[in-house]
């Protein structure tokens, strides 16, 4: 769960009760634009604040989207690369890093 954040002084503040897309984006390790493109698809819901339309997500709502993605994860229901399908229908071939550990391509001298 998302808990106290430093201070200025080092010690912990309390958790803040929303977040702005570039603090979502830092703790998702990903980029701004990739948070942004979470709400924009509406996987993650966010609230837009003031004139200029500021995004904010609270907390919950993204300890929420964290527990979602884990849930897929062990549900097995996140797309893989190796369950692809082409547009004819066949599927794709597996992902180099999947691909058989004795396949001789894969082997390095």
């Amino acid at each position: 769960m998302l808990t106290d954040w430093p201070g200025p002084d080092g010690d912990p503040m309390p958790t803040p009760r929303f977040l702005t897309l570039d603090d979502v984006a830092e703790i998702l390790a990903v980029s701004w634009s990739q948070a942004y493109a979470l709400v924009r698809r509406k996987e993650l819901i966010a609230i837009q604040i003031g004139g200029r339309g500021q995004w904010r997500v609270e907390v919950d709502e993204l300890e929420r989207f964290i527990q979602q993605k884990y849930a897929e994860a062990r549900a097995g229901t996140v797309a893989e690369a190796s369950s692809v399908t082409d547009p004819a229908g066949s599927q794709a071939a597996p992902a180099p890093a999947e691909a058989d550990a004795t396949d001789s391509r894969h082997l390095r001298a």
